[in-house]
């Protein structure tokens, strides 16, 4: 093919672009006009490498995650990550999927935090393929699709989380004095093509985001996580790095389920 001629593939696709972008500014649009097919997905071979992850015996002791308990009893998968974050008596404390799994693999494998956290994200910028950590939360996350966000809100702790990540959802702070309801407290807001949810009232818009996380960004070409998304949002509100599975981002994810709950999770999801 001459050169001319991908010139001119590209300038049709970049008009196209265009023209989709100032009629209908829709991310769902996006998607199915990119990965139509869910089978198509790249995260499908990334859950593939964290099931091998999650079964292999690894660490100091030599042993599988097999016998982590997510919340509905050791090695029980199949619709753990819905019904997260949640309060687990062993570490008397609300955990998301993330900061259980560090739990496990402290325990059970015998890591240390430091060398888990070393690098929890992938690095779109050198191409680098997703994290074990990122592997491993989006094999877990998967075992739920198709199933209602449910996260409990019983235990005295879990309705803490959930009032302290709705305080930290509305607080500004920070150089630009942002708030995440800086971005996401309005009906119809959108950056660039971005729809940007109104996540202060509970309902469609807060549902549809947060049952697509882990989610495959096209731009990033790498699978991304929860936590990721709150370490970003972080970043962009020019705040010090989010610190992975803290109780700050937990408490922020668990406000975020209080308001999705029973939207149905499609797993995994794709994005922008």
């Amino acid at each position: 093919m001459s050169r001319l001629t991908i010139a001119g593939l590209v300038t049709s696709a970049l008009l196209a672009g265009v023209a989709f972008a100032a009629e209908e500014p829709n991310a769902d649009a996006y998607r199915e006009m990119t990965y139509g097919d869910r089978d198509a997905n790249p995260a499908l071979l990334v859950i593939d490498r964290g099931e091998e992850l999650f079964k292999e015996k690894r660490g100091p002791k030599n042993v599988s995650l097999e016998q982590c308990d997510f919340g509905l009893g050791a090695g029980v998968l199949k619709g753990a990550y819905a019904q997260l974050p949640r309060y687990f008596k062993d570490t008397d404390r609300v955990q998301d999927a993330e900061s259980r799994l560090l739990t496990c693999m402290t325990e059970l494998q015998g890591f240390t935090v430091e060398e888990l956290t070393k690098q929890t994200f992938a690095n779109d910028k050198r191409n680098e393929d997703n994290t074990d950590l990122e592997a491993l939360t989006v094999y877990i996350a998967a075992q739920s699709d198709g199933m209602k966000i449910n996260a409990p809100a019983e235990h005295p702790k879990e309705q803490e989380a959930i009032k302290v990540g709705e305080g930290i959802f509305w607080r500004r702070q920070g150089p630009l004095d942002f708030a995440c309801a800086t971005c996401h407290a309005d009906d119809k807001k959108r950056i660039r093509l971005q729809n940007l949810g109104n996540f202060s009232k509970a309902g469609v818009d807060v549902q549809k985001t947060m049952s697509a996380w882990p989610t495959y960004r096209v731009s990033h070409a790498a699978v991304r996580t929860m936590q990721h998304r709150m370490w970003d949002c972080m970043w962009q509100m020019r705040l010090p790095d989010a610190q992975y599975g803290s109780p700050m981002t937990v408490a922020l994810i668990a406000y975020l389920n209080a308001q999705g709950k029973d939207g149905t999770y499609a797993l995994p999801g794709m994005s922008r």
